[in-house]
């Protein structure tokens, strides 16, 4: 029989509620109206006066080839970013499951990087790559491969994918080996007593049990690719070479901030957010029947 907890009355509940709706109030739906009501203005650069131009923000947008630029390029990055984030830790994961010898200190080792805040991984990467001083590009010029993500755009936008997935990885590496962990391990011997090889038990039973994890990774994971990366983005690359990492809150930041389009940037920021919700409610609403609880 199922236990519920009851109050007697209203106030306790709302005590307990009242912290966590204040933070959500303070900082998700205050900015967020904020952003709708100045989308359809365009303000000064000193914020003295402002015009009323209703959806004049949004169909400027629709217009700019910059803007549904940022759209192809945001999908590739998070794309790329979840893909190989994902992929690269549910093998590590599986490794450190198997491993006995000092798996502790392996999967410490594995989980420092997610110490690390974007910018600082972006500078790091950004000392390894560079052009001139970098290790990684001299030994590249060694092999007769002359690296430069500065005006290369491919490079770029492989350098940012890895540095931001360099990152994320200890993150999905947690829960990955927390569901493998939770796998009965009867079911998977009295699959190897039947004859089934390892990478037979991996696809049939190993990673559909580990498919709410997965899911719940894959929502996540393409949230941080969208917001969280602006740090690495900004640091190794600003967008470049001419806007080929240019994701949508890199070009919030950019009309915003450096070029002093407010109004534009409001707009920018609402299309964001409703682009992030749609993706989820369609993650939840398709992806997740093929998630097997």
């Amino acid at each position: 029989m199922e236990k519920r907890v009851t109050f007697k009355g209203w106030l306790l509940p709302m005590l307990l509620l009242l912290p966590q709706v204040f933070i959500t109030a303070a900082f998700f739906f205050y900015p967020a109206g904020q952003a709708i009501y100045q989308s359809l203005f365009i303000p000064d650069p000193f914020g003295l006066s402002m015009q009323y131009v209703g959806l004049g923000n949004f169909e400027y947008l629709a217009k700019d080839p910059y803007y549904r630029a940022s759209f192809v390029t945001t999908a590739v990055f998070s794309g790329l970013v979840t893909v190989v984030s994902m992929g690269m830790a549910l093998y590590l994961a599986v490794l450190a499951d198997r491993l006995i010898k000092g798996s502790g200190t392996y999967r410490t080792l594995l989980i420092w990087p997610y110490a690390v805040a974007p910018a600082v991984a972006g500078v790091l990467w950004l000392f390894m790559f560079n052009t001139r001083v970098g290790v990684i590009s001299w030994y590249l010029g060694l092999l007769g491969y002359d690296w430069n993500h500065v005006l290369n755009e491919t490079e770029a936008m492989g350098l940012v994918v890895v540095a931001s997935s360099w990152g994320r990885v200890s993150y999905n590496f947690l829960f990955f080996l927390a569901g493998l962990q939770a796998i009965p391990r009867s079911v998977i011997e009295a699959a190897a007593i039947d004859g089934a090889r390892f990478w037979t038990r991996f696809r049939t039973i190993v990673f559909p049990l580990l498919s709410p994890t997965t899911f719940f990774l894959l929502v996540v994971n393409i949230v941080y690719a969208f917001f969280e990366t602006f740090g690495v983005i900004h640091t190794i690359t600003s967008g470049g070479p001419q806007q080929a990492t240019t994701i949508l809150v890199y070009k919030v930041y950019k009309d915003g901030f450096v070029g002093q389009d407010l109004g534009s940037s409001a707009a920018q920021s609402v299309v964001l957010l409703l682009v992030v919700g749609l993706l989820t409610v369609i993650q939840f609403k398709y992806i997740e029947r093929r998630v097997h609880y």
